[in-house]
């Protein structure tokens, strides 16, 4: 027996139809792919694979996470870090994939994303169910949750998958039952709590719930890590015990879809008004088109390499440049005073510039106060340990 969602209530009701409108908002910008497209879609790739790795204690900035994703090298990670972002960034890369196609989640499909995740580190059984019992300690070694024995992990896998096949007439709470029950039986040496992540997104992304980039709620975690083990606590109570309710983990799940949501709108408009922004400052400039999706990084405060503004353009435009032309467009952008070239040869950068950088303050600037707003209604009785309503 593995966890059972709990009977939705009409707050959970609310809360769900909350969560799609949102979500319709957000299909209105997304549906037909915009110019800025390419731009926003790597962002929030990099933001889940960032926040997921981040509650694993792998600390990297958008902008080299960003890098990574694209298959460069971060300018201030460890080696430790980039293994585990490249591994869990070809995890992700995979579910993206997936995600274009019906398929059919099943025990091999899981051990393939762990492996993944943890190929750099044989020790942790890349691709396999941990050979005996598993437990987690707190900082001080106090053992605080005891998972399953050894031989209940392929029947509560089993029961687990069996779950994904059913027709669910709610994804959200689908997913997040997967993503519970995954993270409990803690069936692997490591990689438990990514590889639960990263079940959420594509169950998320199979029913057609946006794409994985957009649904996901992994950087709404890696912002809330406390507040994310509060409530794994509070419903496994300390051991593997699936008679107990996960109403708190259902209510936390769909506050942290509503809050993602919320975010991912925001910044959907913004990067819109950026990107016009940048295009107007391209022609004033006179620059090529093709430079407004780096503008549009560079104005963030990140830094350009001409093999990343290689990658940026024909993510954004589609259009692939060589070398020469990429150095060129640089050398323009320039002498434009857009970017300011650092360093020398193959250790060259570019960093925005006063003009570049207030393109993107002057948007900033007029963004809300950040409010921690719920989707249920005010007089619901939440059970959310750590974490207001």
């Amino acid at each position: 027996m593995i966890y059972q969602a709990p009977v939705l209530k009409p707050p959970d009701l609310e809360a769900l139809a909350a969560i799609e409108a949102l979500r319709g908002e957000m299909r209105h910008f997304l549906v037909e792919p915009r110019r800025w497209f390419g731009t926003l879609r790597r962002t929030a790739l990099a933001r889940a694979v960032q926040g997921s790795n981040s509650i694993e204690g792998y600390h990297a900035s958008v902008e080299d996470v960003a890098a990574i994703v694209e298959g460069e090298e971060p300018l201030e990670v460890n080696e430790e870090t980039r293994l585990a972002v490249v591994g869990y960034r070809d995890a992700m890369t995979y579910v993206l994939q997936l995600a274009r196609q019906p398929i059919r989640i099943d025990e091999t499909l899981l051990k393939s994303l762990q492996f993944m995740m943890l190929k750099h580190d044989m020790s942790k059984n890349p691709g396999q169910w941990r050979p005996g019992p598993i437990w987690i300690e707190d900082q001080d070694g106090r053992v605080v949750y005891n998972a399953p024995d050894r031989e209940l992990v392929e029947p509560l896998i089993a029961e687990l998958i069996g779950t994904l096949e059913r027709d669910e007439e709610t994804r959200l709470v689908g997913a997040a039952m997967a993503h519970l029950n995954l993270a409990l039986i803690h069936p692997s040496s490591d990689g438990n709590g990514r590889m639960a992540r990263c079940l959420q997104s594509l169950v998320l992304a199979r029913g057609g719930i946006l794409s994985p980039e957009f649904a996901s709620i992994e950087e709404y975690l890696g912002q809330h890590t406390d507040d994310y083990y509060s409530v794994l606590a509070e419903v496994a109570g300390g051991s593997w015990t699936p008679e107990r309710t996960a109403r708190p983990w259902i209510e936390f799940s769909l506050t942290a879809h509503f809050r993602q949501a919320r975010t991912v709108l925001r910044r959907i408009r913004e990067m819109e008004e950026l990107w016009d922004r940048c295009e107007q400052l391209a022609a004033r400039h006179r620059l090529a088109p093709r430079c407004v999706g780096a503008l549009c990084d560079s104005s963030r405060g990140w830094r350009i390499r001409r093999s990343l503004y290689i990658k940026v353009t024909r993510s954004t435009i589609g259009e692939d440049l060589t070398h020469a032309t990429a150095t060129r467009d640089l050398r323009a952008l320039a002498e434009a005073g857009l970017l300011e070239a650092q360093g020398e040869k193959r250790g060259r950068v570019y960093l925005p510039t006063p003009e570049l950088r207030q393109v993107w303050d002057a948007i900033r600037a007029r963004r809300p106060v950040p409010a921690e707003e719920s989707p249920y209604p005010p007089d619901a009785q939440l059970q959310l340990p750590g974490v207001a309503g």
